[in-house]
Protein backbone atom coordinates (compact mmCIF):
# COMPACT_ATOMS: atom_id res chain seq x y z
CA UNK A 1 0.00 0.00 0.00
CA UNK A 2 1.31 3.82 -1.28
CA UNK A 3 2.07 5.48 2.05
CA UNK A 4 2.32 8.71 -0.14
CA UNK A 5 1.58 9.66 -3.56
CA UNK A 6 3.41 12.31 -5.47
CA UNK A 7 1.44 13.67 -8.80
CA UNK A 8 3.25 13.21 -12.27
CA UNK A 9 3.55 16.24 -14.73
CA UNK A 10 1.22 19.10 -13.85
CA UNK A 11 -1.25 17.17 -11.65
CA UNK A 12 -2.21 18.44 -7.98
CA UNK A 13 -3.49 16.26 -5.28
CA UNK A 14 -6.09 17.81 -3.65
CA UNK A 15 -8.51 16.92 -0.42
CA UNK A 16 -11.71 18.10 -0.50
CA UNK A 17 -12.94 20.32 2.62
CA UNK A 18 -16.28 19.02 3.39
CA UNK A 19 -17.97 22.33 5.00
CA UNK A 20 -19.44 21.63 7.93
CA UNK A 21 -23.11 20.36 8.25
CA UNK A 22 -24.64 22.13 11.28
CA UNK A 23 -23.57 25.43 13.30
CA UNK A 24 -21.43 25.39 16.77
CA UNK A 25 -25.04 25.98 18.22
CA UNK A 26 -26.53 22.79 17.05
CA UNK A 27 -28.70 24.35 13.97
CA UNK A 28 -28.54 22.34 11.32
CA UNK A 29 -27.37 24.10 7.56
CA UNK A 30 -29.05 23.35 4.57
CA UNK A 31 -27.07 21.93 1.80
CA UNK A 32 -26.69 24.58 -0.44
CA UNK A 33 -25.84 27.45 1.89
CA UNK A 34 -22.43 26.30 2.41
CA UNK A 35 -21.48 24.50 -0.89
CA UNK A 36 -18.22 25.62 -2.07
CA UNK A 37 -16.26 23.49 -3.73
CA UNK A 38 -12.81 23.99 -2.47
CA UNK A 39 -9.80 21.92 -1.08
CA UNK A 40 -6.76 21.86 0.51
CA UNK A 41 -3.39 20.57 -2.10
CA UNK A 42 -1.56 18.01 -0.37
CA UNK A 43 0.97 17.26 -2.92
CA UNK A 44 1.81 19.08 -6.77
CA UNK A 45 4.20 17.48 -9.30
CA UNK A 46 7.26 19.06 -10.40
CA UNK A 47 5.70 20.09 -13.93
CA UNK A 48 4.86 19.79 -17.44
CA UNK A 49 7.37 20.25 -20.36
CA UNK A 50 7.46 22.73 -23.04
CA UNK A 51 8.52 21.60 -26.87
CA UNK A 52 11.90 22.55 -26.42
CA UNK A 53 12.33 20.38 -23.28
CA UNK A 54 12.18 23.03 -20.63
CA UNK A 55 10.01 22.46 -17.04
CA UNK A 56 7.23 24.85 -16.71
CA UNK A 57 6.83 24.52 -13.19
CA UNK A 58 3.04 24.20 -11.24
CA UNK A 59 1.45 27.39 -10.05
CA UNK A 60 0.57 25.65 -6.62
CA UNK A 61 2.36 24.36 -3.78
CA UNK A 62 1.58 21.88 -0.45
CA UNK A 63 -0.52 23.73 1.65
CA UNK A 64 -3.01 26.04 -0.84
CA UNK A 65 -6.64 26.22 -0.30
CA UNK A 66 -8.12 26.39 -3.54
CA UNK A 67 -11.17 26.61 -5.34
CA UNK A 68 -12.03 23.29 -7.55
CA UNK A 69 -14.22 23.07 -10.55
CA UNK A 70 -17.79 21.01 -9.87
CA UNK A 71 -17.55 18.26 -11.87
CA UNK A 72 -13.82 16.40 -13.05
CA UNK A 73 -10.75 15.47 -11.40
CA UNK A 74 -9.60 11.81 -10.19
CA UNK A 75 -10.88 10.07 -7.39
CA UNK A 76 -8.10 8.00 -5.31
CA UNK A 77 -8.53 6.45 -2.04
CA UNK A 78 -4.92 6.12 -0.22
CA UNK A 79 -5.71 3.84 3.11
CA UNK A 80 -9.17 5.87 4.56
CA UNK A 81 -8.73 8.82 2.63
CA UNK A 82 -10.39 10.12 -0.24
CA UNK A 83 -8.52 12.50 -2.79
CA UNK A 84 -8.82 13.86 -6.05
CA UNK A 85 -6.40 14.50 -8.94
CA UNK A 86 -6.37 18.07 -10.78
CA UNK A 87 -4.33 19.00 -13.60
CA UNK A 88 -2.98 22.48 -12.72
CA UNK A 89 -4.96 24.63 -15.64
CA UNK A 90 -8.15 23.39 -14.15
CA UNK A 91 -8.11 24.46 -10.98
CA UNK A 92 -10.03 27.57 -10.93
CA UNK A 93 -8.02 29.55 -8.15
CA UNK A 94 -7.12 29.90 -4.57
CA UNK A 95 -8.94 31.18 -1.69
CA UNK A 96 -7.25 33.79 0.65
CA UNK A 97 -8.69 34.56 4.07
Amino acid sequence: MAKRLIPCLNRVLVEKIVPPSKTTAGILLPEKSSKLNSGKVIAVGPGTRDKSGNTIPVGLKEGDTVLLPEYGGTEVKLGEKQYHLFRDEDILGTLHD
